[in-house]
């Protein structure tokens, strides 16, 4: 398994398939890094010489691409400005619902968990037949 930038990626793929394991770099991107370091899309990642592993860092860097931790710190440290200040999409954060004005009503599970059944109480005093 070759490592990228300390990400280890699965060598027995194409490298164009390989380089989306490294957060931050899609399909796309992944193409648009291989064709700036002139590397052929259906290469092994196994059959990656040195040389060819740092034109395809170097073609990150030239891209200026956020990865892996810097790009998670980003997207975290947005999360908290928009709770901290307040707005509505922070707000919607923080109570884990949609932020892109889905309904509630009826769906978003995914966000929401799993459905919580309520119960109904009833009195005493009903509960006996009094």
């Amino acid at each position: 398994m070759p490592r990228l930038l300390g990400i280890e990626i699965p060598g027995d793929k194409r490298i164009a398939a390989s380089l989306p394991y490294i957060y931050g770099i899609g399909p796309a991107t992944a193409l648009k890094v291989l064709d700036r370091a002139n590397i052929h899309p259906d290469v092994r990642a196994k059959e990656l010489t040195p040389e060819q592993v740092g034109h395809i860092v170097s073609a990150i860097g030239d891209l200026g691409l956020i990865i892996e931790g810097d790009l998670r710190r980003e997207i975290q440290g947005n999360l908290k400005r928009l709770q901290a200040i307040n707005c509505y999409r922070g707000i919607r954060h923080r109570r884990s619902l949609p932020t892109r004005g889905q309904r509630t009503s009826t769906n978003a599970r995914t966000r929401k968990g799993p459905r919580k059944t309520v119960g109904v109480q009833r009195a005493k005093e009903v509960k006996s037949g009094k």
